[in-house]
């Protein structure tokens, strides 16, 4: 347990010192004025920020800054507003313990000090500090779990990238942002050649396996922190490009196709003896479309002209 003593008065500062060593408190940090209390916490001067106390002992009458300003101060900083702070005052006015305790006080404790008051009003804090530290250490599992499960939710079991209610999320999202700025989005939608056939000759194992496979590819070409990969369903990808011409996508893409075909997953029942992509790239601004439906309506028909045509192949929206 780590507790800080700021008094002005070296009598009442080593007191306390000895009181708390003898209970078993041995680290032991002191200040003479509330100023440079603030200094050992980081609160003023270039000093970093110190929030490894469990509690602190506050002298209220000191030349300077008195102990109820200093603790306002510590107790409106979010950092430091948990640590406990015992006042120690040889005033019995009812005022200025109202003010102490207004400021963020938890408790006082008056002067002349006694050994078994001093221990039991510092234990009773203690264990309260404890038990808010252990609670707020619950609260940031929970936080963690909760988030970890929605990122989870938010991904496609199989091949690690998100899943369909991730991409309408995203898309939707990320269409009211191009309306709003009058900005090009693009999607692109990708389908595995021959996908039930490979299926059928290797077994769902390796069909699962060449999905992930792909579906890290396709993860490898996007750059920015807002494109997105999706499984689209079965066999099928979808990407989202914001901020993206057509001639861009058309790149992306093509290069997405390329890095597929490199992979050199064999299929024999593929026209080039290796796994391939087909891909519909649409691309436009919303202001100019009535509905995200129709720009996804463009790159599924780009698509089925890309298998149309032979697949391996990119095909750009009419």
């Amino acid at each position: 347990m780590r507790i800080l003593i700021v008094d002005d008065s070296d009598t009442a500062r080593m007191l306390l010192q000895t009181i708390l060593q003898q209970a078993g408190y041995t680290n032991l940090v002191t200040a003479r004025v509330a100023r440079e209390a603030l200094e050992v916490l980081g609160l003023r001067g270039d000093r970093p920020r110190d929030v490894d106390f469990d509690c602190i002992l506050m002298d209220i009458n000191m030349p300077g800054m008195d102990g109820i300003e200093a603790t306002r101060i510590i107790k409106e900083d979010p950092d430091f507003k948990d640590i406990p702070v015992i006042m120690v005052t040889a005033s019995e006015d009812e005022a200025n313990l109202e003010k102490a305790f207004e400021s963020g006080a938890t408790d006082y404790i008056n002067k002349p000090v006694r050994q078994i008051e001093l221990t039991a009003r510092i234990g009773s804090v203690l264990r309260l500090k404890h038990e808010m530290d252990m609670r707020k250490s619950r609260e940031r599992e929970l936080e963690n779990l909760t988030r970890t499960f929605q990122e989870l939710s938010n991904l496609d079991g199989l091949t690690g990238v998100a899943n369909r209610r991730r991409f309408d999320d995203v898309y939707d999202r990320e269409w009211r942002s191009a309306r709003r700025d009058n900005a090009d989005i693009s999607l692109l939608m990708l389908d595995i050649d021959f996908f039930k056939a490979y299926n059928d000759r290797y077994g769902h194992l390796k069909g699962d396996a060449c999905l992930t496979r792909v579906a890290q590819c396709l993860n490898k070409e996007i750059k920015r922190p807002r494109d997105l990969v999706a499984r689209y369903g079965g066999e099928e990808f979808a990407l989202i490009l914001p901020e993206t011409d057509l001639d861009g996508a058309h790149r992306i893409a093509e290069s997405i196709r390329q890095r597929v075909l490199e992979l050199n997953i064999e299929h024999a029942d593929s026209e080039t003896g290796v796994v391939t992509v087909s891909v519909g790239v649409a691309s436009g601004k919303p202001s100019g479309m009535p509905s995200p439906a129709d720009l996804l309506a463009s790159s599924d028909k780009a698509l089925y002209r890309a298998k149309l045509e032979g697949r391996n192949r990119v095909c750009l929206a009419e």
